[in-house]
C-alpha cells in the first residue's frame, strides 16, 4: 500500500474504505472483506450512522488496531467548541477507541460560519491533547478554506471533496496543493448521485476511460482510481461487495501516460452530483446525532 504525508507528519494510506451510504448490518462484512484484502484506512462519518459497526469490525480483525488508520466526521448539528468535544467523544465510543487518527468536520456551514470556526478550534484542541492524530475538513471551497486559514492556527490536513473524472474540482485542489492540505476524493468513480442528478451516463461506461482501461488490461474503476492516486489525491472508493473491494485495492501494479492523463482529466464536466456546500444549512441539513 502507497501512503501519503500529511501536513503534520502523520502518514495515510493513499487508499481507504469509504462506507457511505452503507447499512449498519453491511457495514461490518464490508469492513472485515476490506482489511482481509489490504486495506489500512476505513472512513466513515457521525451523520453515516455506522461508526460503531466500523469500530466492532476492526476490533474483532486479525489486523492489530495500531495499523488501520481509522477516519470520522463531525456532523454540522453538533459544530460549536463545546458541542464538538462532545461529538468526539460521541465517535470515539461509538467506534471503540480513545484516539481518532484523522477527525474532520463534514461540511462548512457557510450561513453560521462563526460555528464552524469554534468547531475547528475544538479540533485543534482534541489535537493538542493528542485525542487525534490529525484533523481535518470536508468539501470546503476555497471561500471557506482562506477564512478558516486567516482565524485558526492549524492548518487542515486534508478536505475531502467531491472529485472524479466529470467534476474536477481544480480551483479547489489547486488551493490545497498551495497550502499543503491533501485532497480526499469521495466519489472517486462518480457515484449513483451524480449519474441520477447530472444527466451524465456513468463514468463507468464512459468510452475514453473504456479504452484506457483496455490498454492495461484493467477496469475502468481501477483506472479511475490511479488517475487520482498518480495526481497526489487520498482516495476512498465506497463498495459492500467483497470482489469490488478487492478490485479497486487492485491499483499499484500498473501507470497511466501523461497523454492518458490528460484525456480523463479533459473529461470535466464542472457540474457536480453532491449537495452545492454553499446550501448547506442547519434547517436543511441539520439532525441530531445519537449519543453513543
Amino acid at each position: 500500500m502507497e501512503t501519503f504525508t500529511l501536513n503534520n507528519g502523520v502518514t495515510i494510506p493513499a487508499l481507504g474504505l469509504g462506507v457511505f451510504q452503507t447499512p449498519p448490518d453491511e457495514t461490518r462484512a464490508a469492513v472485515t472483506a476490506a482489511l482481509e484484502a489490504g486495506y489500512r484506512h476505513i472512513d466513515t462519518a457521525a451523520a453515516y450512522g455506522n461508526e460503531r459497526e466500523v469500530g466492532e469490525a476492526v476490533h474483532a480483525s486479525e489486523v492489530d488496531r495500531a495499523d488501520v488508520f481509522l477516519e470520522t466526521k463531525v456532523w454540522i448539528s453538533d459544530y460549536g467548541y463545546d458541542e464538538t468535544l462532545h461529538a468526539f467523544d460521541k465517535s470515539a465510543r461509538k467506534l471503540g477507541v480513545e484516539q481518532i487518527d484523522l477527525l474532520i468536520l463534514h461540511q462548512a456551514l457557510p450561513s453560521e460560519f462563526q460555528r464552524t470556526l469554534d468547531a475547528y478550534r475544538a479540533l485543534e484542541t482534541l489535537l493538542a491533547d493528542g485525542r487525534v492524530r490529525a484533523i481535518g475538513v470536508s468539501n470546503f471551497m476555497v471561500e471557506h478554506l482562506t477564512t478558516l486559514l486567516d482565524t485558526t492556527s492549524v492548518v487542515p490536513a486534508v478536505n475531502q471533496i467531491e472529485v472524479h473524472p466529470y467534476f474536477a474540482q481544480a480551483e479547489v485542489q489547486a488551493f490545497g496543493v498551495d497550502h499543503d492540505i491533501l485532497t480526499q476524493a469521495w466519489a472517486p468513480i462518480g457515484g449513483i448521485t451524480f449519474y441520477r442528478d447530472s444527466g451524465h451516463r456513468s463514468t463507468l461506461e464512459d468510452p475514453v476511460i473504456a479504452e484506457i482501461a483496455s490498454r492495461h488490461d484493467k477496469t475502468p474503476a481501477q483506472v479511475m482510481l490511479r488517475w487520482h492516486l498518480q495526481q497526489g489525491r487520498q482516495v476512498i472508493p465506497k463498495s459492500t461487495r467483497a470482489s469490488r473491494i478487492q478490485e479497486n485495492i487492485d491499483v499499484f501494479d500498473f501507470d497511466l501516460t501523461p497523454a492518458e492523463l490528460g484525456s480523463i482529466d479533459s473529461l470535466d464536466t464542472g457540474r457536480r452530483g453532491g449537495p452545492d456546500p454553499s446550501t448547506v444549512t442547519l434547517e436543511t441539513w441539520g439532525r441530531p446525532i445519537p449519543e453513543a
